[in-house]
C-alpha cells in the first residue's frame, strides 16, 4: 500500500497570517502554485487558495494593499499524515472536495503537500477519475 510520502511534494512552506496578499499571490505565481499554508505559533492554522484571493478580496472590492493572508484564508484546515495510506487520502479529498491537501508528521510539522497531480502520477487512472468527479462537482 503506497503511503502518502511516496507521492506529495515535499517543497511547502507556510506563510505567517499577517503576510500581504499580494505576496501570496507572487509566491503561487513564482512556484506555479494554488494553494499556500498560513501558519502561526508553530500551527497551521488556514490555508490562502487563489480561489479565496479571487473571492475574498478581489470580488468584494478590497483593498489588496492592505489585505493579509488572515483576512483571505480558509480556516479548519484538512490534512493528512505522511504515513497515512495513499488510498485515505483520497477519500478524504473526495469526502471534503479538496483538490490539495497539506501533509504533517509525526510531530505535526508541516512536511509536504498532496494534490491532484500527484495522486494522478501515482494511483491509476479510475482512481485519478474518480477523485476529480468528486471534487469538480458543482456546489
Amino acid at each position: 500500500m503506497m503511503k502518502v510520502k511516496e507521492a506529495m511534494h515535499r517543497k511547502a512552506e507556510w506563510r505567517d497570517p499577517s503576510t500581504p496578499v499580494s505576496e501570496i499571490a507572487k509566491l503561487m505565481q513564482d512556484e506555479d502554485i494554488g494553494a499556500v499554508p498560513i501558519g502561526e505559533n508553530d500551527r497551521l492554522i488556514g490555508m490562502v487558495t487563489d480561489r479565496d484571493i479571487a473571492l475574498r478580496a478581489v470580488a468584494n472590492g478590497a483593498n489588496i494593499a492592505k489585505t493579509t493572508a488572515r483576512n483571505v484564508m480558509s480556516k479548519g484546515v484538512v490534512y493528512c499524515k505522511e504515513d497515512d495510506n495513499i488510498d485515505d487520502a483520497v477519500d478524504l479529498m473526495e469526502e471534503k472536495e479538496l483538490r490539495r491537501l497539506p501533509v504533517i508528521d509525526a510531530k505535526k510539522r508541516l512536511v509536504g503537500m498532496l494534490s491532484l497531480g500527484d495522486i494522478s502520477h501515482v494511483a491509476g487512472r479510475e482512481v485519478s477519475g474518480e477523485l476529480l468527479q468528486s471534487v469538480s462537482a458543482h456546489h
